[in-house]
């Protein structure tokens, strides 16, 4: 029975087209660890949508895809920039710091989830490269789509990426959303990761249809060091032994513009929600709504409405007696008739 949560493109399922291709793979045996030709593929097929050569490095999560890449950017005396909300900072349990040995993450204040150039100037500037009592300024780390649920367009990128290169600083993309990203902005993926200056992108497959599959994704010059990253990925357990089960995802989430077709329901079925909410009185948007996420300020009376449909919400966080706020996220399979079910018992006392 399909059940929506709202709560999380998480709390989605999988794909029918990923479950066949992973019924497909299972027959038979292949070469392990990553030697069977489903992965030996992928970096061809992430070549042709990033117009360059790429190496490729399936992951089981999210959290250790960001980890690893900053593990890879920065050394453990590092400073890492990032929004002071960003997933690296409150929501990973502190793996950057872990797996980079030490780095320290310096949060800066965003417009919406976004940095800016100027802040991210004054946070470099704030400390001493040449001075060993100060971390050494190392990376940059942007999410697209944010943590706000907006959106870095090309431009802003490449004036981020600009930046990091006068700084000296290695840039990192957390692309959890990023093929929300990319329908939103009708975009090529390559304008907006390494034509604008990422150095390694960890590109999201799980929360838009897989079962459990990521990719980080390493572009230029950065591609000559990937033997120190695969040294990375293997302590990290994320060299899995039957590695063609994470690759027959990815490969069936790239196959036909699947990526992109099931981001663009979400995206779609986010703006449906999004506008029906806020034409009820009491109900506020926080943040702009340009992909599947929608922030909101919303009397309690109407979030009880809503939890009556059965559907999964998170708790709404209080911000008065009788008032909250409340992240709502659609997914790959939200459909129509979800929306509308919603909106009609938000209405309805």
């Amino acid at each position: 029975m399909h059940q929506p949560h709202f709560g999380s493109d998480n709390a989605s399922g999988i794909a029918p087209e990923v479950i066949d291709a992973l019924a497909r793979s299972s027959a038979g045996g292949v070469d392990s660890y990553g030697g069977d030709e489903l992965t030996l593929a992928l970096e061809e097929k992430f070549g042709e949508i990033f117009e360059t050569d790429v190496s490729v490095l399936p992951v089981g999560t999210g959290t250790i895809a960001n980890a690893l890449s900053l593990a890879f950017l920065t050394p453990p005396w590092g400073a890492i920039f990032c929004y002071e909300e960003a997933h690296i900072v409150v929501d990973e349990a502190n793996a950057p710091e872990f797996f980079t040995g030490g780095a320290k993450l310096i949060g800066l204040e965003g417009d919406h989830g976004r940095l800016h150039p100027d802040v991210l100037r004054r946070a470099a500037a704030s400390m001493d490269a040449n001075d060993v009592h100060h971390p050494r300024p190392s990376t940059l780390s942007i999410t697209q789509a944010s943590e706000c649920g907006t959106l870095y367009s090309p431009d802003n990128i490449r004036a981020l990426g600009d930046t990091a290169r006068d700084l000296g600083l290695a840039v990192h993309m957390d692309g959890a959303r990023f093929a929300n990203a990319v329908v939103a902005l009708q975009c090529r993926p390559a304008d907006m990761t390494w034509r604008a200056g990422v150095d390694v992108l960890s590109f999201g497959a799980t929360k838009n249809g897989c079962m459990a599959a990521e990719a980080i994704v390493v572009f230029g010059d950065r591609r000559k060091d990937v033997p120190v990253l695969r040294r990375h990925h293997k302590r990290a357990g994320q060299l899995f032994s039957k590695m063609r089960f994470l690759s027959a995802q990815l490969d069936a989430y790239l196959d036909s513009g699947n990526w992109l077709k099931w981001a663009r329901n979400a995206n779609t079925q986010a703006t449906r929600l999004a506008d029906g909410l806020n034409n009820i009185e009491g109900v506020r948007l926080l943040h702009p709504v340009d992909v599947n996420e929608i922030f909101l300020e919303m009397p309690l009376t109407i979030y009880e409405r809503i939890k009556r449909t059965g559907f999964g919400f998170y708790p709404i966080q209080f911000t008065g007696k009788d008032i909250g706020t409340l992240r709502l996220v659609t997914s790959f399979n939200t459909s129509p008739d979800d929306i509308d079910y919603l909106l009609v018992a938000a209405t309805t006392a």
